[in-house]
């Protein structure tokens, strides 16, 4: 199905189209507009971001309320993610606060991470319909430009993040909050940090056919030692089942303190493995591949994302590293947890929320190559000694159901639509 849409953009009108399906449950709409949408990468190519970005996600934040209105489906909540939707609390706030279709309607905005802020220059507020009024340090102004993410922080009824820690970080630290801390500060009794959950059956090595044993609690040690020999078998290392391996998934970026991870790592190559799966900046991929070419049979770097090879590193690997030096919420740990791997991460962040020391991982400052290095020491000598097993069985067994953030985000719905209850 296709619905024509005409939504206003600056001084023009843009004819765009809703797109519609049904997945399984939930009624989905696409907005399809091919000047802006039907192109390579979704927000840039090569290292560079598209150069009407604001133009892009201005025409979707005004498509959602337009198209809203157009389907007849009048929203008890809108609940906006980052940047790329920010601008709809602000929208239903001073655009469509008179409008009887959305009386009562309240929105939420969710912060994954506030480094990535839709910073754009202050001629989008044009494009976007907002008055100069607005361009103020109380409302869309940052710095001299127009931030889409600040727009949803400060119009929104309610605000969350993805971890308590997280949400505390950002409204403490300039280092945590890119500038926006005092926002946060003054809004802080409306933010409230909410873990992410994770699907336990997606991710259950119970049931995964992507990994070489199947295992559960009971049979742990038989499952992972045979995903262990058939990771080191693909990825080309030494078939040493005494030496631990240690398995990287992630984005390669230096918020996930992966050049601090090189450090720490290279000088203990000769206890351990290495896997890592990743992309992303060249530098570091290059430091990985050369961390593989001078360790041969030590080290193995995919670098291209698979989804498969990913979960077998969760279930072959015996640790897990994440030293991220800011981390929102993390579902790489979550997920190594899942498959007995325990992790070694960052205090911060959701990992600090996830990660116990000596339980179920373990632990180091974030940004400190020598920090993360006596963790893994620490790390090894557990793993070499005699209780070992009661740390996979401790990370099996450390769960993240959405059930408990569910009652979290009814309770953020209710005290939202309370807020927009008010007149406008």
């Amino acid at each position: 199905m296709s619905i024509p849409l005409s939504v206003p953009l600056g001084a023009e009108r843009i004819e765009a189209h809703l797109k519609y399906m049904q997945w399984r449950t939930v009624s989905v709409y696409f907005v399809d507009y091919p000047p802006f949408y039907d192109r390579n990468g979704l927000y840039g190519r090569d290292g560079k971001d598209h150069a009407d970005n604001d133009r892009r996600f201005i025409l979707y934040c005004r498509s959602v309320l337009e198209g809203a209105k157009k389907v007849g489906f009048k929203p008890d909540i809108v609940h906006a993610h980052d940047w790329q939707a920010g601008l709809i609390p602000a929208y239903l706030e001073r655009h469509y606060g008179a409008d009887p279709f959305f009386a009562g309607t309240a929105s939420v905005m969710t912060v994954h991470n506030m480094a990535y802020q839709g910073n754009f220059p202050k001629e989008s507020m044009a494009a976007a319909g907002f008055g100069w009024e607005d361009f103020t340090a109380e409302g869309l102004e940052y710095y001299g430009k127009m931030s889409f993410l600040k727009a949803g922080l400060v119009f929104a009824d309610r605000l969350t993040t993805v971890s308590p820690t997280y949400a505390r970080e950002i409204t403490e630290s300039a280092e945590r909050g890119f500038g926006m801390e005092g926002l946060l500060k003054r809004r802080e009794g409306e933010l409230c940090g909410i873990l992410n959950g994770l699907d336990l059956d997606l991710w259950n090595p119970k049931r995964d056919s992507s990994i070489e044993r199947r295992f559960s609690a009971e049979d742990s040690a038989e499952g992972k030692a045979a995903c262990k020999r058939a990771l080191q078998k693909e990825g080309g290392l030494a078939l040493d089942a005494k030496k631990p391996l240690v398995g990287i998934v992630s984005r390669l970026d230096h918020q996930k303190g992966l050049d601090l991870a090189i450090k720490a790592l290279e000088p203990r190559l000769k206890n351990l493995q290495l896997v890592v799966v990743g992309t992303g900046d060249p530098a570091l991929q290059e430091a990985f591949a050369g961390l593989a070419r001078r360790n041969p049979g030590a080290v193995f770097l995919r670098d291209a994302f698979d989804d498969g090879f990913a979960r077998r590193v969760y279930a072959g690997a015996d640790l897990f590293l994440m030293p991220s030096r800011f981390e929102p919420c993390g579902l790489g740990q979550m997920i190594a947890m899942r498959y007995g791997t325990p992790p070694v991460a960052s205090r911060t962040g959701g990992l600090a929320d996830t990660v116990s020391e000596g339980v179920n991982g373990f632990l180091c400052a974030p940004g400190d190559a020598d920090e993360l290095g006596r963790a893994l020491d620490r790390a090894l000598e557990a793993y070499a000694g005699p209780d070992w097993r009661q740390s996979v069985r401790a990370a099996l067994e450390t769960l993240f159901p959405w059930d408990k953030s569910v009652e979290l985000y009814l309770e953020t719905y209710r005290r939202a639509r309370q807020r927009a209850a008010r007149p406008r």
